[in-house]
């Protein structure tokens, strides 16, 4: 992998300035509603891009196009506990680890130890108890005994239903009673995510169903969103860099679809940066070629990657020093991401979680990064 600036390895380069109140608290209505940056050809200017909005997409893909839809649930992971002596506590449940335990952020950590006893609790629902069994020195969370039966996300997205809230990121500080559902894409079905794959929360089944009719094809794989996802990077050096696993399912469906779309010559449109990593990943697994795979990712995606699948990407406006800045810096470049970033800055866009999206066109990726250029210089 090599760079063509130096500094695109260094993380203090993937800094920017936003005024809190850029940070949309609240999503926008109808989902497809939301301002649309649209990157034009690096020919026309290092921020060449037109404003219009999420539902133009569908002039934008041409029929053939195949359409990859992380369709991951978000599980309501926000738990509130009862420590012994009657102090409250909260959990953040994070991945199995099998027979009921669970890996769990704390709060207080510090006041959560192995072998204490805690309560879970929620209006109208009988306590549960549930023991810290463990401390995680890699995440700093705690292993937490949950009953034996809450094996596997499937069966304890019940009892998170009855005691847990949706665990929205940090910096939306503004709770409404339609975040259960407006925190969740029109598709999720497989639960096992602690946040949502955000780009794909402005796809309505108004413009679903547009682009199908433009005879555009959509297919679905399976990452379960962590955490980390969204967590601001620490390591200055990006060539040291490692990133958390997540769970992945690229199925022989999913495979299938995108054989079916370079045969017709369309384009692999990723919707959200989840569903790069997840199509990225099982190609990487799979020795360049995109193959089936059910299993963890921790693929990082850089400058200097070449992608092996993904052609084009909707996105969402992403968080300082973050592994996803990282990646869309990877698809036009890291100068060029900031400059678009600022320019959106001073248009007024909102960011983050329930903030404005970006589409990069097939035609706007750099050339060194895309298949094409992949495969004649091969």
């Amino acid at each position: 992998m090599s760079f063509s600036d130096p500094k695109d390895h260094l993380l203090s380069s993937y800094d920017y300035a936003i005024d809190n109140d850029l940070i949309a608290q609240v999503p926008i209505e109808p989902r497809h509603a939301a301002k649309l940056l649209i990157v034009e050809n690096e020919r026309l200017g290092i921020n060449a891009s037109r404003d219009a909005q999420v539902f133009d997409l569908k002039d934008e893909l041409s029929p053939g196009d195949l359409l990859v839809l992380n369709d991951t649930r978000v599980l309501k992971a926000r738990l509130r506990i009862r420590r012994r002596g009657g102090g409250l506590g909260e959990l953040l449940v994070l991945e199995p680890r099998g027979n009921g335990k669970w890996l769990c952020l704390a709060r207080p950590a510090k006041r959560l130890k192995p072998g204490d006893e805690i309560w879970l609790e929620a209006l109208e629902q009988k306590p549960i108890s549930l023991k810290v069994v463990s401390n995680d020195m890699e995440s700093k969370g705690r292993l937490i005994q949950f009953p034996s039966c809450y094996s596997d996300a499937m069966s304890i997205e019940g009892l998170l239903e009855r005691y847990g809230e949706v665990p929205l990121p940090p910096y939306i500080q503004t709770h409404h009673q339609n975040n259960s559902e407006r925190y969740q894409t029109r598709y999720a079905v497989h639960p096992g995510a602690v946040a949502a794959p955000t780009a794909g929360l402005h796809l309505s089944d108004e413009l679903l169903e547009a682009l199908t009719k433009n005879g555009v094809h959509l297919a679905q794989i399976t990452l379960h969103v962590g955490l980390g996802t969204f967590r601001p990077l620490e390591i200055e050096n990006l060539q040291e860099l490692k990133l958390h696993s997540e769970w992945v399912d690229v199925t022989e469906d999913l495979v299938k679809a995108v054989d079916a779309c370079r045969s017709r010559g369309g384009k692999v449109i990723a919707i959200g940066t989840t569903s790069v990593r997840a199509l990225e990943g099982a190609a990487l697994a799979g020795d360049g070629k995109l193959k089936p795979l059910k299993g963890y990712v921790d693929l990082v995606i850089k400058p200097g990657y070449q992608f092996s699948v993904v052609d084009g990407l909707l996105t969402n406006f992403h968080l300082p020093k973050s592994s996803l800045l990282l990646l869309v810096s990877a698809l036009i470049g890291r100068k060029r991401l900031l400059s678009l970033y600022e320019k959106a800055i001073k248009s007024d866009y909102r960011f983050f979680s329930y903030g404005d999206a970006m589409w990069i066109p097939p035609n706007s990726v750099l050339q060194k990064a895309s298949r094409s250029y992949a495969t004649e210089g091969s």
